[in-house]
């Protein structure tokens, strides 16, 4: 994973790409998870993402060694932040007023401060444990490129308002916003919300 950035930098229709690793038990941990990695592409078209994937040596390599895969395809609703300097899901928006009973995928980024370090991980806990008693959430996990200093997250849910009721009416969640902006544990963040298109997971044979 480390080396694989230098591998595809030169994809045709691939404009940005993190490889992430992901966090044990809950999913937001120290811990890694060693049985499951990321990758996060913007692609110019479907096609150019599903070329690459099915041909390119460094996909079929991951394939080859890999017991599922699973794909999200997600549309852009709406971003703000940066990641590296820029926000790469800035672009054409889905409607998302049309979209309002369709899922929604949550991905946020941030790269800590170094010494805020423990006392944002000193937080982790409390934040799981609200998401994992959150109402309409799907799946969530903890990934990263970093261990310990750039983390982010993805989280599924069933609509803009089971997220908008965690974002806002979580007691948990909302106190550690506050100290998030208090102690300006952030060197770097950003926040995207994204329509689900397309979910699929295929066993991969060994």
């Amino acid at each position: 994973m480390g080396i694989a950035p230098k591998k595809i930098k030169n994809v045709q229709g691939l404009s940005f790409y993190k490889f992430l690793g992901t966090g044990g038990g809950q999913g937001f941990s120290l811990r890694p998870d060693f049985s499951t990695y990321a990758f996060l592409g913007v692609w110019d078209s479907y096609e150019s993402y599903k070329k690459c994937l099915s041909q390119h040596p460094l996909f079929i390599e991951y394939q080859s060694k890999a017991n599922t895969q699973r794909d999200l395809i997600l549309g852009n609703i709406n971003s703000h932040g940066f990641w590296d300097k820029k926000n790469p899901f800035k672009g054409e928006s889905y409607n998302s007023k049309s979209e309002v009973n369709k899922k929604i995928v949550v991905i946020t980024r941030a790269t800590l401060r170094w010494n805020r370090l423990l006392s944002f991980w000193n937080a982790v806990p409390r934040a799981s444990k609200a998401i994992k008693n959150a109402k309409g959430v799907h799946y969530y996990k903890g990934i990263g490129e970093w261990p310990f200093i750039q983390q982010a997250t993805i989280s599924i849910w069933d609509n803009f308002k089971s997220i908008n009721d965690f974002a806002y009416k979580d007691k948990i969640h909302s106190d550690i916003v506050k100290v998030t902006r208090k102690k300006k544990w952030y060197k770097e963040d950003l926040f995207s919300r994204f329509n689900l298109i397309s979910d699929t997971t295929k066993k991969l044979p060994l």
